[in-house]
């Protein structure tokens, strides 16, 4: 089945074979996309969706260094580049919209740009800076509902730009402990007014960030990012995980978005997502639904047999193997990944990984 086409109202597709986003730090010192990372999304464009690293919809969100972003002019024709090569190679590509919040530091962020999350909670750990190498987190300043007003008219804007750029559609990033699951996180979210406190309110941010992308482009054209049960950026489970889950997949289908895309970290040692939770999640969007989390061919015709999901993401596998879809049909071996070049400048372990016969 993995080879199989799909093709729904919202998608149409050759394979099922989705790129996970994946973060490569390309980007110019003005977050403006390059004819180097066109060349490598072009590359892997026999996949039958990609989905691009995480992209700022804000200069607030510019977390990491070198990281695009997507609410200027510079940044539109730089992404123009990618979307044009992947289509004439076939190829459909949605931008993952991904505001940081409060995973960043000061230095990676533009002048007059800010640290802002749900609370003032400083996010735990470190985060590489150019400038000044390995630094704490800074400290965040807790949103205002006019912060939360202007964040929500940021994605509207950037996901605008998006389909200007060519993209095929739009990826809402509410993973990986940045912004959007922020305010889901009840570990992280410590709110007592309408966007935080219960269920209701911690989901109602990523619900509005939906509807109005929805509202601005279309709901075939937005899809959103999950993992309930992660525990990236500070976040980790709490006691109404499931249900809110459960809520916040039944508000966004009724909303009919183009799928739903469920992330299980567990293949890099972090807790597994529930078989129990991703079933009930399946069963509550009544769209297209994606699983990633460690799948290698095996595992991924499975969980199409059986109904798990309609298309399989796959990470790590196509930072080596711009082929991957031609190994894995033909079983070919795959490169072996070289992890110090997944964030440093350059094409050296970025556009020079061989394909099957080069």
């Amino acid at each position: 089945m993995l080879f199989t086409t799909l093709k729904t109202s919202s998608l149409q597709l050759s394979n099922r074979v989705v790129m996970s986003p994946l973060t490569r730090s390309r980007a110019s010192q003005h977050n403006i996309p390059t004819a180097l990372m066109a060349e490598y999304y072009g590359q892997r464009a026999t996949a039958g969706l990609i989905i691009t690293e995480g992209t700022s919809p804000s200069p607030n969100g510019l977390g990491y260094p070198r990281i695009p972003g997507l609410f200027n002019a510079a940044q539109v024709a730089g992404w123009r580049q990618v979307t044009d090569v992947v289509h004439s190679k076939g190829g459909k590509i949605v931008v993952q919209l991904m505001h940081t919040g409060r995973v960043t530091h000061v230095a990676n962020l533009p002048a007059g740009a800010e640290v802002l999350g749900p609370s003032a909670d400083r996010c735990p750990g470190e985060m590489f800076t150019d400038s000044q190498g390995m630094q704490q987190h800074s400290t965040p300043r807790e949103m205002t509902q006019a912060d939360i007003a202007a964040t929500v008219d940021e994605y509207v804007q950037s996901a605008k730009l998006a389909i200007e750029a060519g993209f095929d559609g739009v990826e809402l990033h509410a993973a990986n402990g940045y912004l959007i699951e922020q305010f889901l996180n009840a570990n992280v979210n410590k709110r007592t007014d309408g966007y935080g406190g219960n269920i209701e309110g911690r989901n109602r941010f990523a619900l509005e960030v939906a509807r109005a992308t929805v509202a601005a482009i279309g709901a075939d054209k937005v899809g959103i990012r999950m993992s309930p049960h992660g525990v990236l950026g500070g976040t980790g489970t709490f006691p109404e995980v499931d249900a809110q889950y459960l809520a916040l997949t039944d508000a966004l289908s009724s909303l009919k978005l183009a799928y739903i895309h469920v992330l299980d970290h567990s293949a890099l040692g972090t807790p597994p997502v529930p078989e129990a939770s991703k079933e009930a999640l399946r069963v509550a969007f009544k769209g297209t639904f994606i699983l990633a989390g460690g799948f290698d061919r095996v595992g991924a015709e499975a969980a199409l047999a059986e109904g798990r999901a309609d298309l399989i993401a796959f990470g790590r596998p196509f930072i080596a193997n711009p082929d991957w879809v031609a190994r894995m049909r033909s079983g070919a071996a795959g490169n072996e990944l070289d992890m110090s070049t997944f964030y440093t400048p350059g094409p050296k372990g970025y556009t020079d990984y061989p394909t099957i016969g080069a």
